[in-house]
């Protein structure tokens, strides 16, 4: 029988192991998961005695085809998917190899290192909590490989295990306040540490927008300061596109553009408010439009461009918080020349029939503004629809969308929009970001999903400026008015069903998304969001503000000392406690007794030892001491506590 580790041990194990692989079943390939899966199972019919190992020699080419398949389906060995992945499979070959405490030893600390990799794809609050309770198990596994015979239950070792991780809270506090935040990279992540990040692109075409639109991950949170606007006063202003060939639009601005800096007239009431942006991987920042003045640390290093986007030097990779006042009112008194070349650029041999109803329209005699109003009439009298799932566009799409099949998403109408102008003689460009958002009311913020994203046009009118014209509110003014949801049909509201038909339900589900959220919130903010600037403030409420990070680092090193102390000092104290096992109660009780007769047992003596050392000066004694020790050690270390009143007999009639 394979006695190695006890069957027990083995269980809690497989279950800490498969825990920590369970999150990441949905970002590695489906043979990877599986082969874990079989592995965990052949290692457990083994140490039932069911089945017989493998060879070395097959385990061998086995893990040697692993490293080509991860290779074959990731394109490398290396970065965050494939490292993964190759992590988890080689975790459940080295199972087939647990023979002795050093591997089972490997493998618990393999899955520590596992839970550290699940927040490279979530850090939020139930990823934590989730992790947390691994780790518990993780040091209950710990406890059970080394618990010899095995005798606590299952409560008892996750009380125990527990109780161990409760002690180094005090110590994970001290370093979560005061070990320096570094912003200085020492490392650098894989290529693919961010690859699947949800968000905006720098670049538009008909059908990317309404892919976000599906999904309920959050973009960003914002707190106002005082009532928040109106919902027609929310579009969050992200990249703005200027350039197109046709089919696809991006940002294309030049040097030229980003030295020029627009005369902009601001009336009307400001919003100040703070954000925080979830990481997208892209330099651009989001803003009430239209941003006037923001504030944020200098690590992030951001400015306000000539076409009024907020961007940072570097990619948002990190959970990122600022503040910022806007102005939802507004006038530009200049256009830059470069600025009105790029707005009225449309590619060669493109969109004929969209040029031709432009020029019908100046063939009218219509001014500029009459032409804006004259493309939104057009939108409202003709058979357009407001879709999700358009059909595909083949050709000239623009064409094709505004002639043919005039079903799409608000791409579709920004893009379409934008060109007719342009055709016109009206610079224009298209911008992106996100429209609306919902009040928790829980923690007083506003939250902006990925499926708020929009795209929204904007034409230069002379004495006006530049304008933002929706020209998705003249086909679904809801989507303008009530948010996304009231827009979408049914099938892709919240819980896929009808909001009225079910109105408690939804709203339960609600209630409980935004009681989440606030606690995600709050999480983020004071946890994942304690940063340099963070630290900075509260070592000054505490008055070191002025204490450079030598002088802290002395504090941290004697807070810890101080904290090591304390624990010695109660271990000391507690040194000489009541037992709970009854056998040693009574073996405590002998050596009281030979205390009295200056036969003192020392801290290392162990019990055999002691009882060679009396019966050496007492050989009166060495008999009966002997006699007890061997019951004592039974009773301990194999499990026989049918001995107990012996022993208590024993000792009772002991006398030195």
């Amino acid at each position: 029988m394979n006695t190695f580790p006890p069957l027990p041990s083995l269980q809690w194990l497989l279950f800490a192991l498969s825990l920590v692989v369970l999150p990441h079943l949905s970002h590695i390939h489906w043979w990877v998961s599986g082969t874990f899966a079989l592995l965990v199972v052949w290692r457990y019919l083994y140490a039932s005695d069911l089945i017989k190992l493998p060879p070395q020699w097959l385990q061998f080419a086995l893990s040697m085809g692993l490293f080509v398949g991860v290779f074959l389906s990731y394109g490398t060995i290396f970065g965050k998917e494939a490292g993964v992945s190759l992590l988890i499979a080689l975790l459940g070959f080295k199972l087939l190899e647990l023979q002795q405490m050093r591997d089972a030893f490997i493998l618990c600390l393999l899955g520590y290192f596992l839970v550290i990799t699940n927040f490279l794809y979530s850090q939020s609050f139930l990823t934590a909590l989730y992790m947390g309770i691994i780790v518990i198990i993780m040091t209950a596994t710990l406890n059970s490989l080394n618990e010899q015979p095995q005798q606590l239950n299952f409560k008892k070792r996750l009380y125990l295990s527990s109780k161990l991780l409760i002690q180094a809270i005090p110590m994970m506090l001290v370093l979560f306040f005061l070990f320096p935040r570094i912003t200085t990279n020492f490392w650098s992540l894989p290529k693919d540490a961010y690859q699947g990040v949800t968000g905006l692109g720098e670049s538009m075409k008909m059908g990317n927008i309404n892919e976000l639109s599906l999904s309920d991950e959050v973009a960003f949170r914002v707190k106002f300061q005082g009532k928040p606007p109106p919902p027609k006063q929310l579009y969050w202003r992200g990249p703005v596109l200027w350039w197109t060939d046709g089919t696809e639009w991006k940002s294309g601005y030049q040097q030229e553009i980003t030295q020029y800096k627009p005369v902009l007239a601001v009336s009307g009431q400001s919003y100040k408010y703070e954000m925080t942006l979830e990481p997208h991987n892209q330099r651009w920042l989001l803003a009430l439009d239209i941003p006037q003045s923001v504030q944020a640390t200098k690590e992030l290093r951001t400015y306000i461009s000539s076409d009024f986007q907020l961007l940072s030097m570097l990619p948002i990779r990190q959970l990122t918080r600022y503040a910022a006042e806007s102005f939802p009112e507004y006038k530009m008194k200049d256009l830059a020349k470069v600025q009105r070349q790029m707005a009225l650029r449309l590619p060669e041999g493109k969109h004929p029939k969209t040029r031709e109803l432009s020029k019908q329209w100046l063939k009218q005699g219509l001014s500029p503004e009459m032409i804006v109003q004259q493309a939104m009439q057009y939108f409202r009298q003709q058979a357009f629809y407001y879709s999700l799932t358009p059909p595909l566009l083949t050709g000239d799409s623009v064409d094709e969308f505004l002639f043919n099949t005039r079903e799409g998403f608000c791409e579709h109408y920004a893009a379409a929009f934008t060109v007719l102008m342009r055709a016109a003689g009206i610079p224009s460009r298209v911008v992106t970001g996100y429209l609306g958002g919902e009040i928790n009311e829980m923690g007083e913020y506003m939250l902006v999903r990925q499926r708020d994203a929009h795209a929204w046009s904007e034409v230069w009118l002379e004495g006006q400026g530049w304008v933002r014209v929706d020209p998705t509110g003249a086909v679904a003014p809801e989507r303008i008015n009530s948010g996304i949801d009231t827009a979408l049909p049914q099938q892709y509201s919240p819980l896929g069903m009808n909001l009225e038909q079910s109105s408690g339900l939804v709203q339960a589900w609600q209630e409980m998304r935004r009681s989440l959220d606030a606690l995600n919130y709050g999480w983020k903010q004071w946890v994942l969001g304690y940063n340099t600037e963070r630290q900075t403030q509260f070592l000054n409420n505490i008055g070191l503000g002025n204490w450079d990070w030598q002088q802290l680092g002395v504090l941290l090193i004697a807070l810890l000392a101080t904290l090591f102390s304390a624990v010695a000092t109660w271990l000391w104290m507690h040194a000489g406690y009541t037992p709970k096992d009854p056998a040693q109660r009574l073996y405590l009780k002998l050596c009281r007794r030979l205390a009295k007769r200056q036969f003192v047992r020392h801290t290392s003596e162990g019990a055999w030892d002691f009882a060679a050392r009396v019966g050496a000066v007492r050989p009166d004694l060495s008999v009966a001491l002997q006699e007890i020790t061997a019951l004592y050690t039974q009773i301990r270390y194999r499990n026989q506590p049918e001995l107990l009143p012996l022993l208590k007999q024993r000792i009772r009639g002991f006398k030195p």
